[in-house]
């Protein structure tokens, strides 16, 4: 769907630019921004690569299973009923973990596990759970330490100090993870006493 909007957007734009007679803008900001997603993409990949390759090297040396302990308690009061060492809830702590350190697209192969084994787990294949809702909302919410795809634009753009921002984004994270849980926590009740 959202390849149909932004195509949609696209060809409207195009369009319109060449109705206002703005041929020459359209055509320059096509090529200039090209040039720069290019850029924007080698910057992030690296960025993610690094960063990804960590997170393999954290499962395979055991240390996601001590982040997991350390995120256990917290984790199992969200999460009821999910197995504490099954597969679902290692997913889980691999994306949270990915999101703490502020690699939004490194932590996605993880959440989409995650939501596989819940799925087997919970044995819902028809419908969303409520542990696959608050997951979801918990990923997109993405509470950050370390924001480094947002200090990595900063740096591309030209910041002398990419990491000023750290004090806002705890912040920001802190309120937005709080309030994007206890929202899925009272709408998931809600609908279960509207379907009773």
């Amino acid at each position: 769907m959202m390849k149909y909007i932004f195509g949609g957007l696209i060809i409207l734009s195009v369009i319109i630019g060449f109705i206002r007679g703005d041929a020459a803008a359209v055509s320059n900001g096509i090529i200039n921004s090209c040039g720069d997603a290019v850029a924007l993409a080698v910057t992030l990949c690296g960025i993610i690569c690094l960063w990804s390759g960590i997170m393999r090297v954290a499962q395979a040396s055991g240390l996601t299973e001590i982040i997991a302990k350390g995120l256990s308690p917290i984790l199992s009061r969200l999460f009821r009923g999910i197995n504490k060492k099954g597969k679902a809830m290692q997913y889980i702590v691999l994306n949270i973990t990915a999101n703490l350190l502020g690699l939004g697209n490194a932590s996605t192969p993880f959440g989409i596990a995650a939501v596989k084994e819940l799925e087997k787990e919970e044995k819902s294949s028809e419908a969303a759970t409520d542990n696959m809702i608050l997951f979801t909302v918990l990923n997109t919410a993405s509470l950050q330490l370390i924001p480094t795809t947002a200090a990595a634009l900063r740096l591309q753009h030209g910041s002398s100090a990419p990491m000023e921002i750290l004090p806002a984004v705890w912040a920001v994270s802190v309120v937005n993870v709080t309030l994007t849980v206890i929202a899925a926590k009272i709408f998931a009740k809600a609908y279960k006493r509207k379907i009773k």
